[in-house]
């Protein structure tokens, strides 16, 4: 908190963003303003509201201070900026964003928001640096009547998943982070502004693309799909590689790597499944010579981002939010995300100094490394304390039966006009 103190110019917003963190980072069931009002002794929700919506601190201020943070105790050779998206079940459309549409956290069409993230990963570990709320371009940016009811600024406009992702990593680039690779999903591969935005910066990229992406070969003189080219590789081009450590191990795949192009250091990576032969395929770009491993290590490091996520919702409540408006997403999401930098940066300062053998990681009697999740349990017994009364809970039980009656009342009147004018 001490890093981020300046960022608030009076005591109460400061006082407010130190128990809205130590909330996040608390057992407290669900994170949204109710509760953590509740955990930090508060008689009402309004100050934790307040810090979201009307109070006046700078946020992208603070997600700079998070970015540094995170290189400062993560910093190592070879880091990886991975772009990637979740979304956040929402209902109801006041959300700013929200629509009918494909969310990978539910696995199907939902009535959702999505956010663009981007994690820095190292040897040392991984968390997420930067963050943009996707606004649906049809439902959303010709609607000033909606906009203005979100909070959405009128600077805003649509823009394309990869292009929120290029502004996070050029930003990042800005901030002198050293991170010579980005890596991404088919989502972010397939698009070719956002790899040549790459290639003109100088930072090598090695991201996800579809089966039927065409790729030249022969020196530029053949177009053909990516799987076409795959089959006809001979069994001699393939090599086995892990691609980082999984839960089990490390994560063996066999991979081929076909130079394309007629320009640099330009790939096509195919990586097949030991078992099933199913075949995953990546364009990748470098301003200098590299090597297969190389290329395999930073395709490997993408799946970080998916551990990123998990660590966010299920420890510190990045989805726990019950906010609507523009502002008070960004403000949440990036509380979130200093909460998970913070634990992260526990996690690696607590490492051993002698790496685990991942190989042979059973061998001795040393523990596994301190995780996220288990140095939140710990910091929760040693520095949060739990001083819940009898008194705050008969309180908050009765607070929170008013609030969801005066809700229910005003929803049955809703519904009741809807009728009468339908």
């Amino acid at each position: 908190m001490v890093r981020i103190a300046g960022r608030f110019n009076r005591v109460e917003p400061r006082a407010t963003a130190r128990a809205y963190l130590l909330g996040l980072l608390s057992r407290t069931e669900r994170k949204n303003c109710w509760q953590l009002a509740e955990q930090a002794g508060h008689a009402r929700p309004g100050p934790m509201q307040r810090l979201l919506r009307y109070a006046r601190w700078d946020v992208d201020a603070v997600r700079d201070d998070i970015r540094a943070y995170a290189v400062e105790h993560l910093g190592a050779q070879g880091a990886v900026l991975i772009v990637d998206e979740t979304g956040f079940v929402k209902k109801g459309r006041a959300s700013a964003g929200v629509q009918r549409q494909d969310t990978g956290t539910a696995g199907r069409i939902e009535n959702s928001q999505v956010g663009v993230f981007l994690a820095y990963a190292t040897s040392r570990g991984r968390t997420l640096i930067d963050r943009r709320l996707y606004l649906p371009e049809q439902s959303w940016c010709s609607h000033p009547g909606r906009r203005q009811a979100a909070g959405i600024p009128e600077t805003v406009q649509f823009q394309t998943k990869p292009r929120l992702a290029w502004e996070m990593i050029a930003t990042a680039l800005d901030a002198q982070v050293e991170a010579p690779w980005v890596t991404g999903d088919e989502a972010y591969g397939q698009d070719p502004q956002l790899r040549a935005a790459l290639e003109a910066r100088g930072t090598g990229y090695v991201m996800a693309v579809a089966c039927s992406t065409r790729v030249r070969i022969n020196s530029g003189r053949t177009t053909m799909r990516a799987d076409t080219v795959a089959e006809r590789l001979p069994a001699s081009a393939w090599q086995r590689h892990s691609a980082g450590n999984g839960a089990k191990g490390p994560r063996h795949y066999d991979w081929a790597w076909i130079h394309i192009g007629t320009d640099g250091y330009r790939h096509l990576l195919v990586r097949r499944n030991r078992t099933s032969g199913e075949l995953a395929f990546y364009l990748c770009w470098s301003p200098a010579t590299v090597t297969l491993a190389e290329l395999v290590r930073v395709a490997g490091v993408r799946w970080s981002v998916e551990e990123c996520f998990q660590a966010a919702k299920g420890q510190v409540g990045l989805d726990h939010y019950q906010v609507r408006n523009w502002t008070s997403w960004h403000r949440h999401i990036t509380l979130a995300m200093l909460a998970l930098a913070f634990l992260t940066a526990l996690a690696v300062d607590a490492a051993p100094d002698r790496p685990i053998d991942p190989h042979h990681p059973a061998r001795g009697s040393d523990p596994i490394p301190l995780t996220v999740p288990e140095i939140r349990r710990l910091l929760v017994v040693a520095l949060i304390p739990q001083t819940v009364t009898a008194a705050r809970l008969l309180h908050w039980s009765a607070w929170g039966r008013r609030h969801q009656a005066t809700a229910r009342r005003s929803h049955y009147r809703q519904r009741s006009t809807d009728r009468l004018t339908g």
